[in-house]
């Protein structure tokens, strides 16, 4: 079964770096490197997870609360819409999300983009966009971040992973180097704890 994960994720790997071909490369901003993190963390594994409401690009609003009880919750912050890594990490997610349902898991996908940016950017990213939820933390301008402890001073969010349980406490963070995508499998391996 590890076999089969570490294999899986390793596809996964090889087939997203492909993926950014979607999005057109003269859409693309090539962004400069920047300090792998430039915030601090208000939240710990065991804390409630902050919760939120924040407007997607379906037009509905979206609250964590609400999958309470439910569904384990993969939080993942990403600085900004048209980026290289970025525009890498989340169609990635199409592709692995058998794994995510396995483990009775949604993603959100949250960036301090505006609404009409995030629908441009995501409607490339595949056939009809991603598969999970894309917020909007535009307004109040970063607050769903700054709760967390993951809003830069430049106005983007950390390059994060958060995983929260169906009871809504947070297992497993990742504050990542906002110039390097996140290992899908480390997401995974949290995954598994949590079941």
């Amino acid at each position: 079964m590890k076999k089969t994960i570490l294999c899986t994720a390793a596809l996964l790997l090889l087939t997203c770096a492909n993926v950014q071909a979607k999005v057109a490369k003269e859409q693309i901003y090539e962004s400069k490197q920047m300090k792998p993190v430039n915030s601090v963390l208000k939240v710990k594994v065991g804390d409630k997870a902050p919760d939120f409401t924040l407007p997607s690009i379906s037009g509905k609003k979206v609250s964590l609360s609400e999958y309470r009880g439910k569904k384990n919750v993969i939080i993942s912050f990403v600085p900004a819409a048209f980026t290289p890594i970025c525009s890498d990490q989340w169609p990635g997610y199409n592709i692995a999300r058998e794994l995510f349902e396995k483990h009775d898991a949604i993603i959100l996908g949250i960036t301090t983009d505006n609404i009409p940016s995030l629908h441009a950017w995501t409607s490339q990213m595949g056939d009809g966009g991603v598969w999970f939820p894309v917020l909007s933390d535009f307004y109040p301008h970063g607050a769903t971040a700054a709760a967390f402890g993951i809003l830069r001073p430049e106005g983007i969010s950390e390059r994060a992973i958060l995983v929260i349980d169906k009871e809504g406490v947070l297992r497993y963070i990742d504050i990542h180097n906002i110039n390097k995508r996140p290992d899908l499998g480390q997401i995974i391996r949290a995954l598994k704890q949590i079941n």
